[in-house]
């Protein structure tokens, strides 16, 4: 039996599995970290971790598979969106912590932009817009804010193609994580725009000159990287992508029109199409599959899960205790309060915007809120909206691509675990919604990307793979009282974001 082995590096751990040329999954691993945030807004994380942990969970998902290293045929890695990327010096070392996505430190940068070169340029070259999560805005800021690092930096990798240089020795950056960049990245050409580039100040040679394909071998394993993972030197090692668009290829989508929504520490609900979007605010990039010809344009929400793990964590702390004590899940108490209440939590409006907010509001001075509150509310009304909310703004974001998405979503990540979040997404947002049976979100795609890369799978093989659950229908009379919250939800950002923004600068 042949074996192939997914890795996602993400920004709170490293998760590897093993599976077998069949699709069966025979091992996982996960390796977790912390994230460094030295000041509010700021989020970077030092590469040497993600290398590290990768090296750990790859080691101990094969030792668990108990298998023969001869018997894994190929490796893909995947990744968080790692912003910036990092900045390496000549010798291949890291320079300083790599500014990741939810960093929010680059709003001079973006002002800059928006002045020197324009919105419309920006979009016109990349279609993407000028906001401090996009990966250009963050080099700027090193640039402009940190001149020693930035005479050191001769090259900026994103984490996946990080690794897997340390893994291979060799140098390539995916098309989705170049795309992701934003700015600098020519989507209709798929190629670095000289252009951009000379108008920011940043020189070609910092960015990959290779730009590959999510499948493409980009090396074997070194001799030494082989002796830390306990494999065989020469073990082929792709290139993979950034976490979420592997994650829609795991679901099965191979082909333009589908509509995906993966929910877990944060929000990202994509199209993949074939057609430019004439979408609002929405984030584009290359595919992971077919790069040259495909493209993935998704709203992401900065916080979706790590909201209701705040909440769970300050206002659950009594049942959290519990569950770590090897009581019920704290969630599902949580769930089960919420389940007895109508829709609209008794006539709360949260707005999830705890970490600023991405596409397509992108606005770094938004701020949560919960509106409506009286007496009469409890902690479960409270929990609810907060699971509403959500639902809103990926009703938001499906809206800003202004496109037809049909009668039927995908939604996968943590949020399938709960059978009432299920239920208010297929409400609030009027679809029928579907989720995997088995999720194990980018690492499957990572695995498929293995298989397609060393010729062990074909896309038909893979496209059996992913099995859907039990379909989801959107109550309509529920959907009608949502309805009506959803305009409320929409309208109370727009009246507020001014003071949101005056109250963003007693911070400063």
């Amino acid at each position: 039996m042949n074996y192939l082995i997914g890795t996602d590096i993400g920004t709170s751990g490293t998760k590897t599995i093993v599976m077998d040329t069949r699709g069966n999954l025979i091992a996982s691993d996960l390796e977790e970290y912390d994230v460094l945030t030295p000041h509010a807004l700021w989020a970077e994380q030092w590469p040497d971790v993600w290398v590290s942990a990768t090296e750990r969970s790859i080691r101990r998902a094969f030792e668990k598979a108990a298998i023969r290293a001869g018997e894994v045929k190929g490796i893909c890695v995947s990744g968080l969106y790692g912003g910036s990327g990092i900045p390496l010096d000549r010798n291949m070392e890291p320079v300083r912590p790599c500014l990741i996505w939810m960093d929010r430190r680059a709003g001079k940068q973006q002002q800059w932009v928006l002045e020197h070169i324009g919105a419309q340029k920006i979009h016109e070259v990349s279609h993407n817009g000028t906001d401090p999560y996009y990966g250009y805005t963050k080099i700027l800021w090193i640039k402009d804010n940190e001149p020693e690092n930035w005479a050191k930096t001769k090259l900026f990798l994103p984490p996946n193609a990080y690794v897997i240089y340390k893994l291979t020795g060799k140098v390539a950056v995916d098309y989705s994580s170049a795309g992701n960049i934003g700015g600098i990245f020519d989507e209709e050409k798929r190629c670095w725009s000289t252009e951009m580039l000379d108008a920011m100040g940043i020189p070609r040679s910092m960015m990959p000159e290779q730009i590959v394909e999510s499948s493409a071998v980009v090396g074997g394993l070194t001799e030494s990287a082989a002796s830390k993972l306990g494999l065989c030197s020469g073990t082929p090692v792709c290139a993979g992508g950034v976490d979420c668009v592997v994650a829609t290829l795991g679901l099965g989508v191979f082909e333009p029109g589908r509509y995906v929504a993966a929910i877990g520490t944060s929000m990202c609900a994509a199209l993949v199409h074939d057609q430019p979007l004439h979408a609002k605010g929405l984030i584009e990039m290359p595919y992971t599959f077919d790069s040259k010809h495909l493209s993935y344009s998704f709203g992401g929400a900065a916080t979706a899960g790590a909201l209701v793990k705040w909440f769970r964590d300050n206002f659950a702390q009594t049942e959290k205790q519990a569950e770590e004590q090897g009581g019920e899940s704290a969630y599902k108490v949580l769930d089960l309060e919420a389940e007895k209440l109508n829709p609209g939590s008794g006539g709360l409006i949260v707005l999830p915007y705890f970490m600023g907010e991405r596409s397509p509001v992108w606005d770094t001075n938004a701020r949560g809120l919960v509106l409506g509150l009286s007496l009469n509310h409890t902690r479960a009304h409270v929990y609810r909206a907060f699971l509403e909310a959500i639902a809103y703004s990926l009703r938001h974001s499906m809206e800003s691509t202004n496109t037809d998405l049909g009668d039927q979503i995908i939604v996968a990540g943590g949020v399938t675990r709960s059978r009432i979040w299920r239920q208010i997404i297929a409400d609030v947002t009027g679809h029928t919604i579907v989720c995997p049976a088995n999720d194990v979100e980018a690492n499957l795609g990572d695995v498929i990307l293995a298989g397609l890369g060393t010729g062990c799978l074909t896309s038909d093989e893979v496209k059996k793979w992913q099995t859907m659950g039990k379909e989801i229908p959107c109550n309509k009379e529920r959907h009608e009282i949502y309805n009506k919250y959803y305009a409320v939800y929409r309208s109370v950002y727009e009246d507020l974001k001014g003071d949101m923004a005056r109250m963003a600068a007693f911070d400063q």
